[in-house]
């Protein structure tokens, strides 16, 4: 995880995100699943809050870590990277051991095909879902949610729109949130990471 770089500007952020797209693995690319982790940042009077939370199949806590840093990086739609990346990274490095990733921002179902999900699996190279609570682009029909003629996400739940962020595959990722929804209607993992973040 060492040597990743984060883009400064907006221009930047979008050159970063069309070189991503391309390396983004949407098929199944990982082993077994035990630990899966959520990470979500929280803002507060120009902090970012920013908790990741790993836990077991029964939903237990194995480990968790927090940052806090200053938020220097206006929200610009389609750019969310741009915000939230670095605490997003930051925070990820203490974290020891994690099968999967559920990030709290879209994946493929992004105007240049990588959002906040994309382009940290692909830092990473780590198996990553995209689930984002409102609909950034795209239509959805039915369960589906299509853009420019290709289905790149899933509306799960009513409420949350998933999506590949890396070494996925649509169907599967979709599969793997309905599995983890507990005691609401977000992934456990992610819930708890929002939790923590707004702590």
């Amino acid at each position: 995880m060492t040597g990743y770089r984060l883009p400064r500007t907006p221009s930047a952020a979008v050159k970063m995100q069309k070189e991503n797209a391309g390396k983004v693995i949407a098929r199944d690319d990982f082993g077994k699943i035990e630990l899966v982790c959520g990470v979500d940042v929280s803002y507060r009077q120009g902090v970012a809050h920013c908790s990741a939370v790993v836990t077991d199949p029964s939903f237990n806590i194995v480990e968790q870590a927090s940052t806090a840093s200053p938020v220097t990086q206006p929200y610009i739609p389609g750019l969310f990277m741009l915000r939230e990346a670095g605490p997003v990274l930051r925070t990820l490095k203490r974290i020891k051991r994690y099968d999967l990733l559920l990030v709290d921002g879209h994946g493929q179902l992004h105007p240049r095909r990588c959002g906040l999900a994309c382009f940290v699996g692909v830092t990473l190279d780590r198996p990553a879902i995209g689930v984002a609570k409102s609909l950034l682009c795209g239509r959805v029909k039915g369960e589906d949610v299509e853009l420019a003629g290709q289905v790149l996400g899933r509306l799960v739940n009513g409420r949350l729109y998933v999506s590949v962020g890396h070494r996925t595959s649509l169907g599967t990722a979709v599969d793997i949130v309905k599995r983890l929804v507990a005691k609401s209607w977000m992934p456990e993992p992610l819930r708890l990471a929002d939790e923590m973040s707004k702590k």
